[in-house]
Order: structure tokens, then C-alpha cells, then sequence
């Protein structure tokens, strides 16, 4: 639990800091670049605090300054924090639209390209494919964790179709990653923070003009992220049919 209260509090801290810091000066010039580093330094600095620490897998499979359309699984509130900031580049995200009613978190989440949904409303979702849509054409990633939920046991929950409307409509690359580790670290459920080692795996990119539909595209995704799994969490090759 002291884990993860030194953590909420640098965050906190941060967030003001960065506020006071960094906002004047995005909203003077446009600019969120200056405010997209410093949430990510901090993002990566509050899960290092807790002693929990990254290894990622395969990020030379991909090519500087494309942007992709990166599919994961999502079995923690830290995979988020430990994956955004390892992301070439820049990327947004879809979050719980809870958050974007604080103030200041609720700002730079929109200044961020940060999208808001609605998780129990299919018009909410709909929605948000769509403004995912005009973000993936500036060129910025978007970054989906598939399932929409967390996992309580760390396999794979059925995942939802918007992505991969969202993947054949644009035509991006798509990335599947796999999260390991953060199931036992912090799973769903549990404020306590147990240090340890956590994986990001990125898989190679698929060019969704390869697949018939998108339920191709799907299955063929999930089976990338079940197949990165350890062999205790993978569900069986059937499971992982749409």
C-alpha cells in the first residue's frame, strides 16, 4: 500500500507542477509537445518509484515518425502508465471519460488528443472511434487496450469490435502488444504494489488491407496477444476465435 500511496503522490504533485509549468506555455503557442514529454517522464517516474521496473520486446519492429494503431491487453491500472511513455513518439489514447472531469487532469488529457468514452454507451463508443479516427490522421498513434476492461485473472476477456472498425476504416498499421507481468505486480482489485519486473512485448506490424474483414483482422490480433502471454495465462487456440 506504501507503494502505491508514494506513487499517487508524486503523481499529484506532479500534475501541479506541470500545470503551473507547462500549461501557460501550451496554451500561449499550440505546442503539446513540451506538455506530451513531461507527462510521460512523469507517468514512468511514478511506477519506477514503486520498484517495479520494464523490459520491452520488439520496439525495433517499428519504423520512426509512422504511426500505428497499437492494440493491447489490459489486466492493470499500471499498464498504462508503464506502456504510453515506452511508445515511439506520441500517441493518445482512450480513456474512461470519469477522468476528464477533474480540472487540470481533464485539461491536459484534451490538450493531449485524449479521448473521452463512454464505456456503457455504444453511441459513446461509436463517437469515439470516430475522433480516434481524426487523431490517427494527423499522424499521432492511438493506443487501445482491446479487451475494455480489466482482466481479474490475466486471460484474455473478449475483445471489442470498435478498434477494428477503427483499424480497416484507416488503414494504419496495426501493432498487437502484450502486457506481462502486471497481473501479478498490481492485479485488478488490489491497491498494494508488489515490486517486480514487467514485459512489454511488441509484435510485429500488420497491414490491415491483408485481411478479408475485420473479424480476420481480430482473430489475428488476439492471437498474437494470447500467443505472448506466459503459457499459464494463454487461452486455448479455440478461445482466441472471434
Amino acid at each position: 500500500m506504501i507503494r502505491a500511496l508514494l506513487m499517487l503522490g508524486f503523481w499529484t504533485v506532479a500534475l501541479a507542477l506541470t500545470a503551473l509549468l507547462c500549461f501557460p506555455y501550451t496554451v500561449l503557442t499550440g505546442d503539446v509537445r513540451l506538455l506530451y514529454r513531461v507527462a510521460m517522464w512523469c507517468a514512468a517516474t511514478g511506477v519506477r518509484l514503486t520498484g517495479v521496473r520494464v523490459e520491452t520486446e520488439g520496439l525495433e519492429k517499428l519504423t520512426a515518425g509512422q504511426g500505428y494503431l497499437f492494440l493491447v491487453n489490459h489486466v492493470s491500472t499500471l499498464d498504462p502508465p508503464l506502456l504510453l511513455p515506452r511508445i515511439p513518439g506520441r500517441t493518445s489514447v482512450m480513456a474512461k471519460q470519469e477522468l476528464f472531469r477533474y480540472p487540470l487532469l481533464g485539461r491536459a488529457m484534451r490538450m493531449g488528443s485524449m479521448i473521452p468514452v463512454d464505456r456503457g454507451s455504444r453511441d459513446a463508443g461509436i463517437a469515439a472511434v470516430r475522433e480516434a479516427k481524426k487523431v490517427l490522421a494527423q499522424g499521432i498513434s492511438m493506443t487501445i487496450f482491446v479487451e475494455g476492461h480489466r482482466s481479474y485473472d490475466g486471460r484474455l476477456l473478449p475483445f471489442k469490435k470498435g478498434p477494428f472498425y477503427l483499424a480497416m476504416e484507416c488503414g494504419v498499421p496495426v501493432v498487437p502488444v502484450t502486457v506481462v507481468g502486471t497481473h501479478a505486480i498490481m492485479p485488478k482489485g488490489r491497491l498494494a504494489i508488489r515490486p517486480g519486473t514487467a514485459k512489454l512485448v511488441f509484435h510485429d506490424p500488420m497491414d490491415p488491407a491483408r485481411f478479408a474483414d475485420r473479424d480476420a483482422l481480430l482473430a489475428a490480433v488476439r492471437e498474437k496477444i494470447n500467443a505472448g502471454l506466459p503459457e499459464v495465462y494463454r487461452s486455448p487456440a479455440e478461445a482466441t476465435k472471434p
